[in-house]
């Protein structure tokens, strides 16, 4: 692809790129989701899928963690990704949200908007405004020069994503329009994404509107209402549905490959452009991954997607079949490329975990609080958080009521657990037994994604409202909490005092140990003997795992492991079965196990949004 300046337009039932008639075969996949080392490889995977576009989400919170402190290095250098396309002969196309949904935590918006309690996310909300401006200022920064105009590869940019889920606010939809213009991408088509149902609520008149869809959907009905408005427009399923994702506790999603081949035939002998959402997915990493809404269901760290390329980025049935297919429709006198090599396995035997550190025995300095507040009031905003205070005596029992502990609690009393409560199951009541004077009572929520679809952005951590003692005397409020939070930083992780012990009460512990490789590859850590918790390998925050699956093994990518000593910490929040894990070939995405199978959504039940 040649590096002087071109054009990308909207023609009449067309786009054209530098003046000739294009149709966009774009691939969805995130570089967060996949090791930088990896990029590339993944990159020539979609080339040789007979693919000419990558089309990515730019996720806010991924890149600026704190307000004002931007990050654009390293795994987070968008630059480079879309360079590396370019490099490949593969144009991008870019969605910078601010809101990208993607299963991602909070939909990609940062958590630390929800410290400003009466924040208006998605909506003409002052502050949010004016941090969305500086964020979108940073990607342009970034990404302005690559578009195509400039000599770069960037095609087309999206204006917000999916709006009319949401709500009905053109004014809102047009201020954002005009920071993406203002950011500098003002050299290519901006377009905006929703489903035929709703497109028409949001719609600007001076964007090019696309439909979102996935496999088995009648094409023309999609496009019918489309076609009418504008006759002259080209189509686009700017996000054609290729597979599904996992909840924990649901069972493993699949979609055909005989489905979605047939759909992208149908686009493509009429010219119908399209992006595959996902043509690779990939690992929601550390504590990346989001949860689902209306009913809290958290999603699995695998983003594997049922996609064309697996997670691990190895090809599958669904890839040969669709390379299949779009070799019959390569520009005059171009072949596929070859299929790249994947990156070869290793298994890794059994690797006892020698060294623990018991959570309750590593807590950091507490912070005084009279009455419960959330987690992003201590200014945290991922992992853990530990209510302490002291009962009065008792005789009789009493009941506790805890509204709402987002998302995973476990009660203690005098450091003995009593109960543990799922928000998947709505669990909020704990039965206390007669107490004496000055028992300590711990409560540990362990906050999982936050929702990332619908109005459930809203979605703070920690013990959102209140905790109450119900006794014969009536309900009254319990105050006077020490607090303490316990963040997902490796740091935290590594900076404990580990020893050789014994977890007899299956407390909340670290676990630590090293094993030793003389060859690299990628690997699936076996978590089957474990409950519920986090990993991290040589620094680099895996993700999390849930005995009740159906994730049941953790992708560890070769390029973070090395010859000779490897490190390996479990945070596991209700004690293994066997301290022990192993690293397998081959992943466990389809066991469900225990009490996990919860009826979040019907079969058929859309995409991670689909609630019609």
């Amino acid at each position: 692809m040649s590096l002087s300046e071109g054009t990308f337009e909207v023609g009449k039932n067309t786009f054209l790129l530098n003046g000739e008639p294009f149709v966009v075969k774009a691939a969805e996949i995130h570089y967060p989701r996949i090791p930088k080392e990896y990029w590339e490889h993944r990159i020539k995977m979609c080339k040789a899928l007979g693919m000419n576009t990558i089309c990515l989400y730019v996720f806010w919170n991924f890149h600026e963690p704190e307000e004002g402190r931007y990050d654009f290095a390293g795994q987070k250098d968008i630059a480079a990704f879309c360079r590396l396309a370019q490099e490949n002969g593969m144009y991008v196309i870019v969605r910078p949200g601010p809101y990208v949904c993607a299963e991602w935590e909070m939909g990609g918006l940062p958590w630390w908007l929800l410290k400003k309690k009466d924040i208006k996310l998605r909506e003409q909300d002052p502050y949010y405004m004016e941090r969305v401006k500086l964020f979108l200022n940073e990607v342009g920064k970034q990404l302005a020069d690559l578009q195509i105009s400039k000599g770069g590869n960037i095609i087309m940019v999206q204006v917000e994503n999916e709006y009319g889920a949401f709500g009905i606010d053109k004014p809102y939809i047009s201020e954002i329009r005009d920071m993406v213009k203002q950011a500098g991408f003002t050299g290519v088509p901006l377009f905006q994404c929703d489903w035929n149902s709703n497109f028409e609520n949001n719609a600007l008149d001076d964007l090019l509107w696309t439909i979102n869809f996935g496999t088995g959907a009648n094409i023309d009905e999609q496009f019918k209402r489309l076609k009418e408005l504008r006759p002259d427009t080209p189509l686009m399923c700017s996000e054609f549905w290729s597979g599904w994702f996992d909840h924990w506790g649901a069972k493993h999603e699949t979609r055909s490959a005989e489905e979605l081949v047939k759909g992208m035939k149908e686009m493509l002998d009429r010219n119908i452009s399209f992006s595959l959402y996902m043509t690779h997915g990939g690992t929601s990493f550390g504590h990346w991954g989001g949860a689902n809404f209306p009913n809290f269901s958290p999603t699995c760290t695998s983003y594997d997607y049922d996609a064309p390329i697996n997670e691990s980025g190895k090809v599958t049935p669904k890839y040969l079949e669709v390379r299949n297919l779009l070799g019959n429709y390569l520009p005059e006198g171009e072949t596929l490329p070859e299929i790249p090599d994947s990156i070869p396995t290793i298994a890794i035997p059994t690797i006892k975990m020698t060294e623990m550190a018991v959570l309750f025995d590593n807590l950091p300095h507490p912070k005084e609080s009279e009455d419960i507040r959330t987690m992003e009031a201590f200014d945290q905003g991922w992992g853990s958080i530990l209510y302490r205070t002291s009962l009065s005596a008792s005789d009789k029992e009493q009941t506790l009521l805890i509204t709402e502990a987002h998302d995973w609690a476990q009660v203690f009393l005098n450091g003995k657990k009593l109960a543990t409560l799922s928000r998947l199951k709505g669990e909020g009541v704990v039965k206390l037994p007669p107490l004496k004077e000055g028992d300590r009572l711990d409560i540990l929520v362990e906050a999982m994604g936050r929702m990332n679809f619908g109005k459930g952005i809203y979605d703070w951590k920690g013990i959102t409202e209140k905790v109450e003692l119900q006794s014969d005397k009536g309900v009254e409020l319990v105050k006077d909490w020490q607090v303490y939070t316990i963040p997902v930083d490796y740091s935290f992780a590594r900076d404990k005092q580990y020893k050789q012990q014994e977890n007899a009460e299956n407390q909340p512990a670290y676990y630590r140990s090293t094993f030793n490789l003389n060859e690299l590859g990628d690997t699936f850590l076996n978590m089957m003997n474990w409950s519920k918790g986090m990993v991290w390998v040589n620094g680099h925050a895996i993700g999390r795992y849930w005995e009740i699956g159906p994730q049941q093994t953790l992708y560890v990518p070769g390029c973070w492991l090395k010859k000779g000593e490897n490190e390996i910490i479990i945070l596991d929040m209700a004690g293994p079965s066997k301290a022990e894990t192993e690293g397998l070939r081959q992943p466990i995405l389809d066991v469900q196990r225990g009490n996990g199978a919860y009826a979040h959504r019907k079969m058929g039940e859309g995409h991670h949004h689909h609630h019609h």
